[in-house]
């Protein structure tokens, strides 16, 4: 989505869009990536649960937690992405970026 963005926008207003639609807070990057760290931590405790030959139905209760944590950094993407990217973009004009919105929702909702 960067480059579509970028590609119209002339360097003046580049500056701009790239600082409110594709820079993030480091609050918000260091919480996504402490969220997705957790998470490949839960899966790989998992995995030492199948290999470890335990209850299917523990690991399929572990399956649903790594599953909600995913669907939980999803959202706190989502959110970030609406109030800051999707705001420029609607104050741009930028319809790309709403239709690559829509997509992408398609696609975590599936």
């Amino acid at each position: 989505m960067a480059e579509t963005h970028d590609n119209h926008q002339h360097p003046a207003d580049h500056t701009h869009a790239h600082s409110h639609t594709h820079t993030h807070s480091p609050e918000h990057t260091k919480a996504v990536v402490n969220r997705m760290n957790r998470a490949i931590g839960h899966m790989e405790a998992v995995r030492t649960m199948v290999e470890e030959g335990r209850d299917c139905s523990e690991v399929l209760i572990q399956i649903a937690a790594v599953r909600s944590a995913i669907n939980n950094i999803g959202k706190l993407i989502l959110k970030e992405h609406i109030s800051h990217c999707v705001v420029d973009a609607v104050e741009t004009g930028d319809d790309q970026c709403l239709e690559d919105l829509e997509d992408a929702i398609n696609k975590f909702i599936k």
